[in-house]
């Protein structure tokens, strides 16, 4: 019989972090493939995000996922950042490096991407103009993703018109700010929607968008998982566009951040789906 040389463990850095999926996702990938460990929510202050960073190798963490409001402040502490995630301007991802140091890394991007992929396998990504709802850190990470899948043209539309225009100006002229008073018209000829804002989350009021001009076939994403079927998801499939829901890119993005940690390819099953889905 043979056992591990050490306890596995990984965890997520966030304040608040008890509401998060991600042990879960990450309990299950530890239990299929019969490893010993552990992947721990951490409550770290944002005064405290540094000594507790500076404290994984020590601890004998393999890494950690971070979410708010520490994803732009560890780029700044981590002693390197992966391309992607200078790119985004966030960290979702820390891999404690065999010397102790600390890599930051983004796998938002790869994690919307791939839940695309999965659940509406057919969609091609450099055949028509993507418009993108909101300008904030998610938008950051799906800007790049599209670009990077060759989209031609991406119309960014955000209440605050200054912070889409900074973004487009930032991520180059494939991006174009559209004003939020011409957000219906620049659905037309559209390939692909998609919401990153909290608009239609439990407790928020729904996206506010007349779907008329998108064409029927245009790919319809939020990144809103709670609850997995928002309005806008809704009244898309009413009208005959195909969806895909939230839920998809949160599974897919742990799925590197587990090889990172533990040198271990997994896979999104139905199985890991329903479990989380039971969550909500």
């Amino acid at each position: 019989m043979s056992y591990q040389e050490r306890f596995l463990l990984a965890g997520l850095m966030g304040w608040p972090v008890m509401h998060s999926r991600s042990p879960k996702i990450h309990g299950y990938w530890l239990q299929q493939h019969g490893l010993a460990g552990a992947y721990l929510p951490l409550a770290i202050r944002p005064d405290g995000l540094e000594a507790a960073l500076r404290a994984l190798p020590a601890l004998g963490f393999a890494g950690v996922n971070l979410t708010i409001p520490h994803k732009e402040e560890a780029l700044r502490i981590v002693d390197r950042v992966d391309p992607l995630a200078r790119r985004i301007g966030a960290v979702n991802c820390i891999v404690v490096q065999k010397d102790g140091s600390l890599e930051g890394r983004n796998y938002d991007a790869f994690g919307f991407v791939e839940s695309i992929r999965q659940s509406a396998p057919d969609f091609v990504f450099n055949k028509a103009p993507a418009v993108v709802i909101g300008a904030g850190g998610a938008s950051r990470a799906i800007l790049a993703g599209l670009i990077d899948e060759g989209v031609p043209q991406i119309r960014l539309i955000n209440r605050s018109p200054a912070r889409a225009q900074a973004l487009a100006q930032e991520f180059g002229p494939s991006v174009e700010a559209v004003a939020w008073e011409d957000r219906a018209a620049a659905l037309d000829g559209a390939g692909l929607l998609v919401n990153t804002t909290s608009q239609g989350m439990v407790g928020e009021p729904p996206l506010d968008l007349n779907l008329s001009a998108l064409p029927v076939n245009a790919l319809v994403v939020d990144i809103v998982y709670v609850p997995l079927q928002t309005p806008l998801l809704r009244e898309a499939a009413v009208r005959g566009n195909p969806t895909v829901d939230g839920l998809g890119m949160l599974l897919h993005q742990a799925r590197p951040a587990f090889e990172d940690w533990f040198g271990v390819k997994v896979a999104v099953t139905p199985q890991l789906r329903e479990l989380i889905l039971a969550t909500l």
